[in-house]
């Protein structure tokens, strides 16, 4: 089974403790701003919480459940854990996310996104997939600080 890795790193005006809270309303704002990539994301079982398991549809149409394996709020960071979905199915078994919102210095922060992907039986990840799933993952972040930027009231 082959496994790969990838990781986005971006840094933001915002702090981190903001930032959080943006990654915390994701299930909510994520289908609001970007629909072209998130059609729905539904709660399946659980409160929301860690082992919660919810139902992501993107916006092709692709599913995938979402299982919440870790959120930590002191240390502002979540996991969760991308299984038995329809898009790249034949390629990717899981794809296992760790995000956390580090502080920096001037007020700021850095958003830092690892992606771990096993694959299925013989299955290899390209290049040109890991490049287009880190494009992706930093697009995504980007629309949402910019909706975070422009919703002061809320962020």
């Amino acid at each position: 089974m082959d496994v790969a890795s990838m990781e986005v790193e971006i840094t933001s005006s915002l702090s981190a403790s903001k930032l959080f809270k943006m990654l915390s309303d994701f299930d909510t704002i994520a289908p609001k701003v970007i629909p072209q990539t998130y059609k729905s994301i539904a709660l399946m079982q659980g409160d929301g919480g860690v082992g919660s398991i919810k139902s992501v549809t993107f916006g092709n149409g692709a599913t995938w459940k979402q299982k919440i394996d870790a959120i930590d709020t002191s240390n502002l960071s979540v996991s969760y854990t991308l299984f038995d979905g329809d898009a790249s199915s034949d390629i990717m078994d899981t794809a296992t996310h760790h995000i956390k919102c580090i502080s920096s210095a001037n007020g700021g922060s850095v958003y830092k996104h690892t992606c771990l992907i096993k694959c299925k039986g013989d299955a290899k990840i390209t290049d040109d997939f890991i490049n287009l799933s880190k494009e992706s993952m930093a697009d995504t972040f980007k629309a949402l600080e910019s909706y975070a930027i422009d919703h002061p009231e809320i962020y």
